[in-house]
């Protein structure tokens, strides 16, 4: 491929992946794929000679997206937010157009200073002190086995996973949340969740620099330097001996978004939530089963007369219903023994009609079924309402 065909496929690409998200709500939310679909439509051996480009990318329409669970659809509720701000997908792309590494500061000073000026500009967004040294890592799962090497080698070390919530403390409303946390040694957080980061970009941040890079550094003759002494090398900072340049679409965003647009869209996130909540709160049969502190509202819908197993049949019933219509997605889970749904609300393109048209969901189909319990279990055939 040379840059003028780049060039053109670059523009397909760009208005091929607009027209994606402008069109993703009309597609079903959850995958219909079953076990071995995309394998039986792509060959088993790699093309011996080159192949358009054109037939990737019609093949991506034929084969992968209809087997894709659109986590950008606006009734995207399960699981947790994955957001995809368009700035800090741009920012993405700049880093895979620019393709550097930091294997070390010399090997691209920009992204290390770049990095070290963006976390520094979250660490005051979420009121961090100064006391505070952030490095960007792929996920909090590495970041927490970082946070247990760095415990394996002292005592009484305390390491705070905020992977979803954290970004809620760039909102002062929310910061009685972690209260105290100056008396943590790490942290971790995930700006690719609820924040708008592209995947994967997570917020590591530690008190004592010494110890971290005491414990992971690593310096192969190769890449010592002469500036060593003066600057930080970000591989001792983590797993990873190559690092990507992460920080272009959190620097993307940030800037494109400000802090006063990040907070609005949160903001109106949580009030969402608190929204969902209320209704459920005065409707009949229905309870929320945990405060709703953020955007997470967990909720089970209890017929009387319907308890124990009979119960938790009903609840995967009616939200394996609602996830294989197509027309949502929730995340059922077990609380306290018992299942239920929850409902996370937090993507871009999530605004209250569609929390409403949830809302409606939910309640019709709950309404007028009628379950059996399964055997063993005590509860009778129960109309549910």
């Amino acid at each position: 491929m040379n840059s003028d065909e780049f060039r053109r496929l670059g523009h397909l690409l760009i208005d091929w992946i607009a027209d994606y998200r402008a069109k993703v709500e009309e597609l079903p939310v959850m995958s219909r794929a079953k076990p071995g679909d995309v394998r039986r439509e792509l060959p088993a051996a790699p093309p011996v000679e080159p192949e358009a480009f054109d037939d990737v990318m019609r093949d991506l329409e034929r084969v992968i997206v209809p087997r894709l669970t659109h986590w950008q659809h606006p009734n995207f509720f399960a699981y947790f937010p994955s957001n995809s701000e368009w700035s800090s997908v741009l920012g993405d792309y700049l880093s895979t157009g620019l393709g550097v590494l930091g294997l070390s500061w010399q090997s691209s000073p920009a992204l290390t200073e770049l990095e070290e000026v963006v976390v520094g500009w979250v660490r005051q967004m979420v009121d961090l002190s100064d006391a505070w040294s952030g490095v960007i890592q792929d996920t909090a799962s590495s970041s927490t086995l970082i946070a247990l090497v760095c415990a394996r080698e002292r005592a009484a070390w305390m390491h705070v996973d905020a992977a979803m919530a954290g970004s809620a403390m760039i909102l002062p409303e929310c910061r009685w949340m972690w209260k105290g946390i100056e008396s943590a040694d790490s942290l971790v957080f995930n700006p690719h969740k609820w924040l708008g980061a592209a995947f994967d970009c997570s917020l590591y941040f530690v008190r004592d620099v010494d110890h971290l890079v005491r414990v992971m550094s690593t310096s192969p003759s190769y890449l010592r330097t002469g500036s060593d002494h003066e600057v930080n090398n970000l591989r001792d900072w983590g797993v990873a001996l190559g690092r990507r340049f992460r920080a272009l679409k959190l620097w993307c965003l940030i800037r494109e978004q400000g802090l006063s647009g990040l907070q609005a869209r949160l903001r109106r996130d949580i009030d969402n939530a608190r929204w969902l909540e209320s209704q459920v709160k005065v409707a009949s049969h229905w309870r929320v089963l945990a405060p709703v502190v953020l955007q997470t509202v967990c909720v089970r819908h209890e017929p009387p007369g319907l308890e124990g197993d009979a119960l938790d049949v009903h609840t995967r019933a009616w939200v394996d219903r609602i996830n294989a219509s197509g027309a949502a997605y929730l995340t059922p889970a077990v609380l306290d023994g018992r299942w239920m749904a929850r409902v996370s609300v937090g993507g871009l393109r999530t605004e209250r009609r569609h929390v409403e048209a949830l809302w409606s969901l939910m309640r019709r189909e709950t309404k007028s079924e009628s379950v059996r319990p399964p055997k063993g279990t005590n509860a009778s055939k129960t109309e549910l309402s």
